[in-house]
């Protein structure tokens, strides 16, 4: 029970805190709140990790509520989005809400406060209301409105309401304290003028709430319990309580958590808009891209994003998250229930030369040797022609090279023991074919020939061997931190896509989209959404190389 304890993180017991003392009625209600303007990235998967799981662990629910207050930026291809994004990742809401559903109600609570003389109508403009506000330093100054009485405030709020006055006309703000050291209590903006159509409410409304009047109100409508923001927030905590204290409404409850930050990335809209815009990208799922669909369509798994969403934790400081452990979420994922294929990405002929031209054979292949049963086998056409890595053969091959050379022999993998004796040179010198005569009697799992081969190779057959494209990507950035500089665009890696051809075989027809397969000896890769049956295309997911597990065993 002990080490049951150390193990929760702050929020955790937090509310094992409230549910021992009664509060909220032993209820737990989180909410995940999107603006749907824009698509989920892997920062928005730690969050959504955390409220539903926060909702499942302590037998709670979760609300997915959009943030839609403002009508410009938003659209329901965004929303229909998120909706998919948050299902994929394996979890389901209690209820789908929107901020636009209490318009009415967050009208009626801005009028509340103004009849408690606690928010007003300002004529000022922005520049006006931010140079009265004053510095973190100096006390703020009332503008000329700020005493206006409540009856006018009604009438000029009304008369906003109706569409009487242009954008940027007038607002309304809270009346609290213009000397407040939190500068987020200096009269904050309540609500603003916005003549324009909600892709929900239409043109019912030309005035729409600003975030933090509307966030904390929201919740409190829902009765959420456990009000989870990132750091940023935590200035806005005190405005979010006044308006709660003030309207005498449920007195739902923020808490704030660090934000994932993580190397090699940017996780901000501003600069993922830009690296769409600016073509550096192809969209926004793209698969070098953070976002989710970028990483579903790059073959991350839900279960290897949620593993790292547990692995990072919960924490209070904000701290940078190495990429690396992203990269060894989805590699220890797909080594489980990756289907083992074979492709050759760099070809060289090998002729087997004690073999008929015209020799057929059908060998079996494991589909996944980390499953009891191996969740059965497939076929693999073996000929007298195969295609070979062209790094897996030496003309002066070292002492501790154990694969193909003159004199050396190899196993190739699910077939023969190989041992090479010829090589045939082009005009430029470059070799071109390699020459070998099999063992008959070495079969994988026939094996009877006693030779022992230290070294296994991958290939496909020349005659079956069916051509596809193969995009191998890397990180997108060369700078560790680039979200750090306004010019990060500076530091984008120019080798973070490399295309090439690639020859497969024949079972790789049948690829499932959204499965994971691993090209023996090459890394894991996965069905593109732009491949056809005319022309197939794979995206690497992540090479086989562990280096996160190297850099742990250092550190150790």
């Amino acid at each position: 029970m002990i080490n049951e304890e150390k193990s929760l993180n702050f929020i955790e017991e937090i509310i094992e805190d409230d549910l021992r003392n009664g509060a909220h009625d032993g209820r737990v209600l989180t909410r995940f709140p999107p603006e749907p303007n824009g698509y989920l990235h892997i920062g928005h998967a730690k969050s959504i990790c955390l409220n539903f799981g926060l909702g499942q662990k302590y037998n709670g629910k979760t609300n997915l509520r959009f943030d839609d207050t403002n009508p410009v930026t938003e659209d329901t291809e965004y929303v229909e989005s998120i909706k998919h994004d948050i299902q994929w990742l394996g979890f389901s809401w209690a209820q789908e809400l929107y901020t636009s559903d209490y318009f009415d109600t967050l009208y009626q609570y801005a009028v509340d406060l103004i009849k408690k003389d606690l928010a007003y109508v300002d004529d000022s403009t922005a520049e006006e209301i931010a140079a009265a506000k004053g510095t973190p330093t100096e006390p703020g100054v009332p503008t000329p409105n700020r005493s206006r009485s409540v009856e006018e405030n009604l009438v000029l709020f009304q008369e906003m309401k109706d569409g009487k006055y242009q954008d940027g006309e007038k607002v309304l703000r809270a009346k609290i304290d213009l000397a407040n050291p939190n500068m987020h209590l200096r009269d904050p903006l309540l609500y603003r003028i916005k003549h324009a159509h909600h892709h929900r409410t239409g043109n019912k409304w030309c005035i729409y709430p600003m975030y933090d009047f509307a966030h904390g109100q929201s919740d409190s409508i829902e009765k959420i319990t456990h009000s989870i923001c990132t750091l940023e927030f935590i200035p806005h905590r005190a405005l979010y309580d006044w308006c709660i204290e003030k309207l005498e409404i449920y007195p739902s409850k923020q808490y704030e958590f660090a934000r994932l930050n993580m190397t090699y990335t940017v996780m901000s809209k501003r600069k993922l808009l830009q690296l769409v815009n600016d073509k550096f990208v192809e969209s926004w799922d793209d698969p070098r891209m953070p976002t989710i669909s970028g990483l579903r369509r790059r073959g991350y798994t839900p279960a290897s994003i949620r593993a790292f969403c547990d692995k990072i934790g919960v924490a209070k400081r904000e701290n940078m998250i190495d990429v690396s452990l992203l990269e060894f979420c989805i590699r220890e994922d797909l080594n489980k229930t990756a289907w083992r294929r074979m492709a050759v990405l760099d070809p060289i002929k090998l002729v087997i030369t004690n073999l008929p031209t015209d020799h057929i054979e059908e060998l079996h292949g494991e589909n996944n040797p980390e499953v009891e049963g191996g969740e059965g086998s497939r076929m693999i056409p073996f000929s007298n022609e195969l295609w070979i890595e062209r790094d897996d053969f030496m003309e002066d091959a070292p002492k501790k090279f154990f694969r193909l050379g003159p004199g050396l022999s190899v196993r190739l993998k699910n077939a023969y023991i190989v041992t090479c004796h010829d090589f045939v040179k082009d005009a430029n010198g470059q070799v071109t074919e390699v020459h070998c005569t099999y063992v008959p009697n070495s079969k994988s799992g026939e094996d009877t020939s006693g030779m022992k081969v230290k070294g296994t190779i991958h290939w496909v057959s020349v005659p079956h061997a069916k051509e596809t494209e193969i995009r191998l990507y890397d990180r997108l950035f060369n700078d560790e931190n680039p979200a750090a500089s306004e010019n990060f665009k500076e530091s984008i890696n120019p080798d973070s896509l490399k295309i090439s051809k690639a020859y497969i075989e024949p079972d790789l027809l049948n690829a499932v989209p959204g499965k994971g397969y691993q090209f023996i000896r090459l890394g894991y890769f996965t069905l593109d959404t732009s491949s056809s049956p005319d022309h197939l295309v794979f995206n690497r997911t992540v090479g086989l190389k562990d280096s996160w597990a190297k850099e742990v065993k250092k550190g150790q």
